[in-house]
């Protein structure tokens, strides 16, 4: 099964914010992490986000969408990276989220990734088989 960690943390703490740049020790504390989660073989994908700023809301409250560029001044916490793991349980993805070395000032949300079995009983089976040939695609794409 897999899971994402998702980084929550003020605006101020994110790459390139107002306040200091990270000391190195926090740089060198995730890279051991994510090196450990290599060599256990169930990183999928992790990465960092630049400040919201550099980012942009789209909005679907009338006809038309709407594009309102960032910073997103409303939000008190902002990802600020992930990571997604494939693991045998939620026991080893709350062992791994335990293990990641965020400081005071940040959340790590943990959330489930949809399976396709989680949508047999709730998607039409055109969906479902439609859903299974776009993962092929895209699992295609990845093997080139």
């Amino acid at each position: 099964m897999r899971y994402m960690l998702i980084m929550e943390a003020p605006e101020s703490m994110a790459m390139g914010g107002p306040d200091a740049p990270p000391a190195d020790e926090v740089f060198e504390a995730m890279g051991r992490y994510n090196t450990d989660l290599v060599e256990a073989g169930v990183l999928l994908a992790a990465d960092g986000l630049t400040p919201s700023s550099d980012g942009f809301v789209v909005t679907h409250d009338g006809e038309a969408p709407t594009v309102t560029d960032g910073p997103f001044t409303e939000a008190k916490e902002l990802i600020a990276g992930f990571w997604i793991l494939e693991v045998a349980s939620r026991a080893e993805a709350v062992q791994w989220a335990r293990r990641c070395p965020i400081g005071p000032g940040v959340r790590l949300q943990v959330r489930r990734i949809a399976e396709m079995a989680d949508l047999e009983d709730i998607a039409p089976a055109e969906v479902l088989d439609a859903e299974a040939t776009l993962r092929r695609r895209v699992a295609e794409r990845e093997q080139v």
